[in-house]
């Protein structure tokens, strides 16, 4: 059963790195940037709605909203799915979700821009809320002395499973002519298609073994609202759990920065970089293969370091690593510079991303039934965060047309989330 959780990694990890990270954003800015003969950027403006905006600025905007919503709509749904007893089908329809509207982004198109923006909408809240409810059968189903491992080992298949398909992918792209297409852009689509039958194909083992839930009683009018009242439970709760209520607090806060920089990264390289005479579309993806081969090493080497010296120590270091990528970011001009910040990303965001998780499902209070209810609190501190870093990115980017001042602004979420963990009683991790 635990590597069957597991395997779920495996099976939706493709979105953050085909649709989130690599291939779409590439994609998106071929279709919204027009560049000179020298290849430089002369527009980047879009049209939309009535409004000419920045590229960067609406795609993060839609990102911004669709966060939004998975943060309101996770108590809601979770506390409906621990209430009746049936998170896996849950986790079933948000997987399906996100899978099909990947599968929608082969259409993707300036003509169509509505379709597609929806289509990217909708793929996001499929992937997040399922991740609500996937992440809630860690303490059913492993103890506490397990977790740390079964969640690194989790991140550790997502990252070769997205990393094969990737791979997969860039070979069709560049070597199209092998496959029989006349020019890059339909493998392209292609690799949007793969990604969602990817992701509904692998999880069918994930679903075969992991159990349907708890069941508690049966739905009643006020069910709707049970969601959002458990987490007033919760949030009363915490008043009284000071290391977990402090660890959450210190989560937000540095969170806010990671997911930002995972959702901005390419789109950095892409227009802030001089590529020269190099591919640019190579070049970046060849970066976040980097990332994710490196983050296998990094979700590992993390798990063990935790094991030695206690998770909050080591998401402390952790958090000091991060200081210094973003302000090494802010200076990089060139490909090999990005590629050494992609390497030093990589190693730490595996690992910060596994312990977190790890770390708040030991500090949850034994014995506990609801967990779904409890890790829809930590994933809506994580989408909360997630908005607003979206929000500043797109705004920065409208205004200065440069995303290096958010870069450098990063620095005061990851070192509020050092101060914030040292003040983190670690009697427990």
């Amino acid at each position: 059963m635990l590597n069957a959780w597991a395997f779920y990694d495996w099976a939706n990890s493709v979105y953050p790195l085909v649709i989130s990270s690599a291939i779409f954003p590439i994609f998106y800015g071929a279709i919204t940037i027009v560049k000179n003969e020298q290849g430089y950027i002369v527009d980047d403006t879009v049209a939309f709605l009535g409004f000419n905006l920045n590229n960067d600025s609406l795609i993060s905007y839609v990102t911004a909203l669709a966060f939004l919503v998975v943060s309101f709509t996770s108590p809601l749904l979770s506390g409906i799915s621990d209430y009746v007893g049936n998170k896996k089908s849950f986790l079933k329809f948000f997987c399906y979700l996100g899978a099909v509207s990947c599968i929608g982004l082969f259409w993707f198109s300036l003509d169509f821009l509505w379709f597609g923006l929806l289509c990217y909408f909708l793929a996001l809240i499929g992937f997040w809320s399922s991740l609500v409810f996937y992440n809630s059968y860690l303490p059913d189903i492993a103890y506490p002395d397990q977790q740390d491992k079964i969640s690194a080992k989790g991140f550790s298949l997502g990252y070769i499973g997205s990393v094969i398909l990737l791979i997969i992918c860039l070979i069709m792209i560049m070597k199209y002519d092998w496959f029989g297409f006349e020019d890059e852009g339909l493998p392209t689509r292609l690799s949007f298609v793969f990604t969602g039958i990817w992701w509904i194909g692998f999880s069918q083992y994930t679903y075969y073994y992991l159990p349907v839930g708890n069941k508690k009683q049966k739905m009643s009018r006020d069910v709707l609202f049970n969601g959002f009242r458990e987490l007033k439970l919760i949030w009363n709760f915490l008043q009284n759990q000071l290391a977990l209520k402090r660890y959450l607090v210190a989560f937000f806060t540095y969170s806010m920065a990671v997911q930002t920089i995972m959702l901005i990264a390419t789109y950095f390289g892409i227009e802030e970089l001089d590529w020269g005479n190099q591919d640019p579309t190579t070049g970046l993806i060849v970066s976040i293969l980097l990332i994710q081969l490196v983050a296998v090493v990094g979700a590992t080497l993390t798990a063990r370091i935790a094991l030695k010296i206690g998770n909050i120590k080591t998401l402390i270091i952790l958090n000091l690593f991060w200081i210094v990528i973003c302000v090494y970011a802010y200076f990089i001009v060139s490909p090999q510079e990005f590629y050494v910040a992609a390497a030093c990303v990589g190693l730490v965001m595996g690992g910060t991303q596994a312990l977190s998780r790890s770390t708040y499902s030991k500090m949850l209070p034994e014995n506990t039934l609801d967990t779904t209810s409890y890790f829809s609190f930590y994933d809506v501190s994580e989408k909360i965060g997630i908005v607003i870093g979206m929000l500043m990115y797109g705004i920065v980017a409208q205004l200065t047309g440069s995303v290096r001042n958010a870069i450098l602004f990063l620095v005061i979420f990851f070192l509020g989330g050092v101060i914030l963990l040292i003040r983190v009683p670690k009697e427990k991790v």
